[in-house]
């Protein structure tokens, strides 16, 4: 057990996952909603992919009527409390701000958002919303992450009846399974969760569709299915050694940890992450939160190319993470468990399909990196197991195919949002999805010839 990084005290991880971005006071939200210019034409309202009205819901904090304000932000976006935490707003709303053109602060949107319905959740969810009358259609709803929940709510909205399939024992996907815990926690997905139930949607966790329940019972329970079950298929490395003791999925790993039981949650002394996306990012921050003494990130482009965001990268950074550019593992070497990657340096040749330079392996220049333990974090697919036993389902390039508008697949009966049909994106893109979704169902289920 001695590649095992010890443990901290409770006092050590509860400061190590501290939240990075505290909630505002009363008059600190106050004095921030003050400063917005409520610009008539809102770029930061056409970046947010759901398109809250942010300058009416700052607007109603600056004059003190928070419940409105939460009503503007939930009129949009269902995941607001998610959202509001764990959004790269800098890149989204707040990158849009026009404050950014004068070199000045940007409006502290996700924080004022966070302000709203905080308040909202911490007045027992005064109601807000009435749904229209029965319309006597029910509606399937595979997974109860943030495409599933968002669809949900607005499907209940619109008088539907509404059930939720999860296979996990705490539904909220991504958002309540996915997140590090220094961004938002499983209770503020949890919270999430109890709105949408609160609408009237049914919630049956721990049942995964196609072995607890085939999707022929759903077509003869339901008129019409949406789809929301994210990407669920890790990607490999297809290389020696990847299935050693010591060798975890990112995402697995990230899930153990967001149950707070962290003296739980072993973690190697020295630990290799392989990808530089957001997720790898989580992952070498939380082994460092975690007690890892060494940590490091190694990705077989340079850091101009690399994906995760910029102010992702800095937190690593700060956290005292090493980056190994231009370079690629090639193989994982122990006997019963990881001892050391063996890697190769990497040069950048011309660009890609994507446009993104290939990297190409420099002949000779292998070495090898002591380690013990190695997460991988190289992308995740679908479930084509699951998505085979839809009829007439059209996957390309490993996403469901929707009609743009309706979020219609191929299978008329079935819709689809979320990281399944767009290969994996912000929550705040599968709460936009949902909705979206929600609308195309409603439309097609109130024309006479379906459902």
């Amino acid at each position: 057990m001695n590649n095992i990084a010890p443990k901290l005290t409770p006092e050590e991880y509860e400061k190590n996952f501290a939240e990075i971005h505290p909630p505002f006071s009363k008059n600190s939200a106050m004095v921030e909603a003050n400063r917005c210019l409520y610009c008539y034409d809102s770029p930061c309202m056409k970046a947010c992919p759901t398109h809250i009205d942010i300058s009416t819901f700052i607007k109603k904090i600056a004059t003190g009527n928070v419940k409105g304000s939460a009503k503007t932000i939930l009129e949009s976006n269902w995941i607001a409390l998610t959202c509001a935490k764990a959004c790269p707003v800098a890149v989204l709303c707040e990158g849009a701000c026009v404050y950014n053109e004068r070199d000045e602060k940007p409006i502290e949107i996700g924080r004022l958002q966070r302000y709203a319905i905080d308040w909202y959740f911490g007045n027992g969810m005064p109601p807000l919303f009435s749904p229209a009358p029965p319309t006597g259609k029910s509606i399937g709803i595979i997974g109860g992450g943030p495409a599933g929940l968002s669809c949900a709510a607005e499907l209940c909205l619109l008088g539907h009846t509404v059930t939720v399939y999860d296979a996990k024992e705490i539904p909220g996907g991504l958002d309540t399974w996915g997140i590090a815990p220094y961004k938002t926690t499983q209770a503020d997905s949890i919270k999430e969760v109890k709105l949408v139930q609160s609408l009237g949607a049914t919630i049956m966790t721990k049942t995964m569709v196609g072995s607890d329940i085939t999707i022929d019972e759903l077509l003869k329970t339901h008129n019409a299915i949406f789809i929301g079950v994210g990407l669920n298929h890790p990607s490999r490395l297809n290389i020696e050694g990847e299935d050693l003791p010591g060798v975890h999925d990112a995402l697995a790993f990230i899930a153990r940890v967001t149950t707070r039981k962290w003296p739980s949650v072993n973690v190697g002394k020295r630990v290799a992450v392989i990808g530089a996306g957001n997720t790898a990012i989580d992952a070498v921050t939380e082994s460092k939160r975690l007690g890892a003494e060494q940590v490091m990130l190694i990705y077989r482009r340079s850091q101009n190319e690399m994906p995760a965001y910029e102010f992702e990268y800095e937190l690593a950074k700060s956290d005292g993470v090493e980056f190994h550019f231009l370079t690629s593992p090639l193989r994982i070497i122990g006997n019963g468990k990881v001892e050391a990657i063996e890697c190769t340096r990497m040069s950048l040749g011309k660009p890609d399909a994507e446009g993104r330079r290939a990297p190409i392996p420099v002949p000779g220049s292998e070495f090898r990196i002591p380690v013990d333990m190695v997460i991988k974090s190289v992308g995740q697919n679908i479930e084509e197991s699951f998505f085979s036993k839809i009829p007439n389902l059209k996957i390309e390039n490993g996403q469901v195919v929707v009609h743009p508008e309706s979020f219609q697949t191929s299978n008329p009966k079935f819709f689809a949002g979320g990281d399944c049909i767009n290969g994996g994106k912000e929550v705040v893109n599968a709460a936009a999805d949902g909705k979206r979704a929600a609308y195309g169902i409603d439309q097609w289920l109130r024309r006479p010839a379906n459902g």
